[in-house]
């Protein structure tokens, strides 16, 4: 097997670390509109070399692991690989770009999200062993080809992987509450910081907490736009259904009622009952 992948950086270098080691894979070929990332993939050894796009489409699987607005312009670019072609993406948001797919490779497409990550991007960031253990979002499924269903399955479990399955619509809400949203408060927490007359002196007390809040502040600025648009409706949802539990939790301290704010901190210790 044979494959290509577009987009070298922290998810696109971390899964080409991880194919090289399977039996079943000949080779995994890369290119990035980045040039100085391509030439970090190369010295960097995550890929077996960089080829031209009319080459990638040649390979058995594409993956795509690039922000959301470049997988919609490269799947129409794609409109005439063969039909045993398999095209996986990687993007974090997922009814948009399956309603985007061209007719013509509806079934050599399969959506997927991958949830993992760091705050770190770019080919140095790449990780060994990023995808083990996690879970995979495979999104509508049965509109894919059989042969397609098969290879991306193959895949992922090869790379142990927990599958799971939804609508693309499902996923996009659901990731709104546990992924794009936190990316939305951490910034915001890092900016009300940064804002202060005081911040170095604020930012030298910073301990665990800060430092694990404001975390995800390190993304890449230019992909949590992409998302952030892409998800318009369900992030500001989410965001909505924060501030009303941020708002109850700031009037029962200014009401002081503090069986209530410590009623409240106990409900949401029970998140990690499932977490954990």
């Amino acid at each position: 097997m044979n494959i290509a992948i577009i987009g070298l950086g922290l998810m696109g270098g971390s899964l080409a670390l991880s194919l090289k080691k399977l039996d079943f894979v000949n080779s995994v070929v890369g290119s990035d509109h980045n040039k100085g990332h391509e030439n970090d993939a190369v010295k960097l050894t995550l890929v077996d070399e960089l080829v031209p796009f009319e080459e990638i489409k040649k390979c058995d699987v594409i993956f795509l692991a690039i922000p959301v607005d470049g997988v919609i312009a490269t799947l129409k670019k794609l409109i005439d690989v063969s039909k045993d072609t398999t095209i996986i993406d990687l993007g974090s948001t997922k009814e948009i770009i399956v309603s985007s797919v061209p007719k013509e490779i509806r079934e050599n497409f399969v959506a997927s999200h991958p949830m993992t990550g760091t705050e770190n991007f770019g080919p140095h960031a790449a990780e060994e062993g990023l995808y083990d253990d996690k879970v995979v979002v495979l999104c509508d499924l049965e509109d894919s080809g059989e042969h397609q269903r098969t290879v991306a399955r193959k895949i992922f479990k090869a790379l142990n992987m927990k599958k799971y399955f939804m609508k693309a619509h499902e996923h996009d809400r659901h990731a709104a509450f546990i992924s794009h949203m936190p990316h939305a408060i951490s910034y915001s927490i890092a900016n009300t910081v940064m804002k202060q007359e005081d911040k170095h002196n604020i930012i030298a007390l910073a301990a665990g907490g800060f430092r694990s809040m404001s975390r995800l502040a390190k993304s890449s600025p230019h992909m949590w736009e992409d998302i952030f648009r892409q998800n318009k409706g369900n992030l500001l949802e989410a965001i909505e259904l924060f501030e009303d539990e941020l708002g109850k939790l700031k009037q029962d301290i200014v009401d002081e009622k503090w069986e209530d704010v410590s009623e409240a901190m106990d409900h949401g210790k029970t998140l990690h009952e499932i977490l954990d």
